[in-house]
């Protein structure tokens, strides 16, 4: 059975939304969560451009992924 050139076209399709949508943001909240406290101006910039670029990704991922500083434990 051979691919077709429609679904060689909808299977490229599907393979870059997902990408733009899933991979790429997913990666990107891994590098801001390691690096938003400690980056320079200029990485800042480069990370606000990329919140902008992959919102509608960072916006789906969103309620899965809770990166919340944890809790402190206060001595009494």
């Amino acid at each position: 059975m051979a691919i077709t050139e429609t679904q060689l076209i909808a299977l490229l399709y599907l393979v870059l939304s997902g990408t733009y949508l899933v991979v790429l943001p997913g990666i990107l909240y891994f590098y801001l969560k390691s690096r938003w406290y400690v980056a320079s101006s200029i990485e800042r910039l480069i990370m606000y451009l990329f919140v902008f670029l992959f919102f509608p990704g960072l916006l789906l991922l969103s309620p899965l992924l809770n990166f919340r500083p944890k809790g402190r434990k206060l001595q009494a």
